[in-house]
């Protein structure tokens, strides 16, 4: 059996993440548009997307500085970054995989997050800022939430470093069914809900003045700099799923060794398992109504008093 080197497994988990997300959308594109009796897009569709953005030319608004086309790309760069920290394929620590907690990948995407509406708000456009400034407001609100929930895992494992998280959930069912850890876990799929756009108040794909936020930020973008954007938005959203799958809910079917045979299966059980909360996901978005916009506090209000109730439950309850 072929032995890969631990830096060419690290690369295979940046380029699972990068390669495989917008597959995992064109997925969830197909499903969601077979639930609403529609054919829908081909599965592939996104790819196509890309490479025909890639090939056409980018032109930027009228006085808009560097950091308009500097925005994408360090934007994809803080996405290629948080696959070297979190489990993707392997249950063991990759170099790099010590090099930050959750907290840091958390404040990676954070910052790629403000770099896109940064450049928003440099077009002057005003949908574009409109998206900008209510991404940083409901930002401003999500952001305790994650952090309250990595909190609670902390106070769990006694630990926020990813790979020690995925390994204190597999060591026994007993962990897996903690109330805190179920508890931190929904509060975590809720934030997920919202930071992928799809509950409670747009539509991944809307432009639908009153809910856009995710997609009005790059309205002014064109060519591979939105080519780049659009990638982005589906590794994010790979990101966020395997972090709620290799680290919370369903830690199975990574590598234990750094034979070939074990890596490939774990690409494969990673696609597989993001396929299945794309359904779940699919399923949510279009089973709930939309909520008014300023409505999103008490979702995410209830977010966070999941969290909030986990610790008590750690404490007084003792799970």
């Amino acid at each position: 059996m072929l032995t890969l080197s631990l830096p060419v497994i690290q690369a295979l988990q940046v380029a699972t993440i990068v390669f495989a997300s917008p597959g995992i959308t064109g997925v969830i594109s197909r499903i969601e548009a077979r639930m609403q009796g529609r054919r829908g897009p081909r599965i592939l569709q996104p790819y196509y997307d890309l490479a025909k953005l890639f090939r056409k030319e980018s032109l930027a608004p009228l006085h808009s500085g560097p950091l308009f086309l500097l925005a994408p790309v360090l934007a994809f760069a803080c996405y290629l970054t948080v696959p070297m920290l979190i489990p993707v394929l392997t249950t063991y620590a990759l170099p790099l995989g010590n090099m930050g907690d959750i907290l840091g990948g958390g404040i990676i995407l954070a910052f790629a997050s403000f770099m896109v509406a940064a450049a928003a708000a440099e077009t002057g456009d005003p949908y574009a800022q409109l998206g900008a400034s209510r991404a940083k407001t409901f930002g401003a609100i999500t952001e305790p939430v994650v952090l309250l929930v990595v909190f609670t895992v902390a106070l769990v494992t006694s630990t926020d470093l990813p790979y020690v998280l995925a390994a204190t959930v597999t060591s026994g069912p007993a962990q897996l069914v903690r109330p805190a850890h179920l508890l931190a876990s929904a509060a975590l799929f809720m934030v997920i809900l919202y930071e992928t756009g799809r509950i409670p108040i747009e539509t991944h794909t809307g432009t639908i003045e009153l809910g856009m936020i995710e997609t009005a930020r790059p309205f002014e973008h064109s060519g591979p700099y939105y080519a780049l954007l659009k990638w982005g938005s589906s590794a994010k959203q790979l990101i966020f799923y395997t972090l709620f799958l290799n680290v919370f809910a369903a830690p199975w079917g990574l590598a234990s060794t750094r034979d070939l045979g074990p890596v490939l299966f774990a690409i494969v059980a990673l696609i597989a398992k993001a396929i299945v909360v794309g359904v779940v996901v699919s399923v949510i978005d279009n089973t709930f109504a939309k909520l008014r916009l300023f409505r999103i506090t008490e979702f995410v209000s209830a977010a966070f008093l999941l969290a909030v109730l986990a610790i008590f439950t750690l404490y007084l309850g003792g799970g």
